[in-house]
C-alpha cells in the first residue's frame, strides 16, 4: 500500500508576519564552547515587504548575560525571498521549496539551511567557516500566536 507524503507547507513572505518566540544555539567549534539567545522576532510591513527585528538575551560562557537585537530586510522575489541587511546591502535568498543559501564575507562562508517541514514553527541552520570562524548556530522559531496563522 502506498503512503502519502505529508503535505509540506512552504511559507510566501506575508505568513511570516507578526511575532515569534525564537531561541539559539551557537556552538563554537574551535572554542568548544556554546552559547544561547531566547528572545523575539517580528516581521512588520515595510515599504517593500517585511522588516525584521529580533530582541533578545545572548548568554556566552564565561560572560554575563547580556541584551542583544538583529536587523534584515525581507523581499518577496518571485518564488524566493531575498534577505537584505538592514542598511539594504543584500544578504541571501532562499526558496522555501529549495531552502539553502550561502553568504560569502571575504574570507568567511555562511552555509544556511532553512526548515519548514512543520509550519508554523520552522528553524536556520547556519555553518560558518573562515580563518578565524568555525560555529554552527540553530535558530527554532515559534508563532506567539499560533492560531493566527
Amino acid at each position: 500500500m502506498h503512503q502519502a507524503r505529508p503535505t509540506v507547507i512552504l511559507p510566501r513572505l506575508q505568513d511570516f508576519a507578526g511575532q515569534w518566540r525564537m531561541s539559539r544555539v551557537i556552538t563554537d567549534h574551535r572554542a568548544r564552547t556554546t552559547g544561547q539567545f531566547d528572545g523575539m522576532a517580528a516581521f512588520t510591513p515595510d515599504d517593500g515587504g517585511l522588516a525584521y527585528l529580533e530582541v533578545g538575551t545572548l548568554c556566552l560562557p564565561g560572560q554575563p548575560p547580556f541584551h542583544a537585537e538583529r536587523r534584515y530586510l525581507w523581499r518577496q522575489r518571485e518564488s524566493a525571498i531575498d534577505v537584505h541587511f538592514d542598511d539594504g546591502r543584500f544578504f541571501h535568498s532562499v526558496d522555501p521549496a529549495h531552502p539553502t543559501a550561502c553568504h560569502w564575507c571575504d574570507p568567511d562562508t555562511y552555509d544556511v539551511i532553512y526548515s519548514f517541514a512543520s509550519w508554523p514553527e520552522w528553524s536556520s541552520t547556519w555553518d560558518v567557516a573562515g580563518p578565524r570562524k568555525a560555529y554552527k548556530m540553530i535558530t527554532s522559531y515559534s508563532p506567539t500566536d499560533p492560531g493566527g496563522r
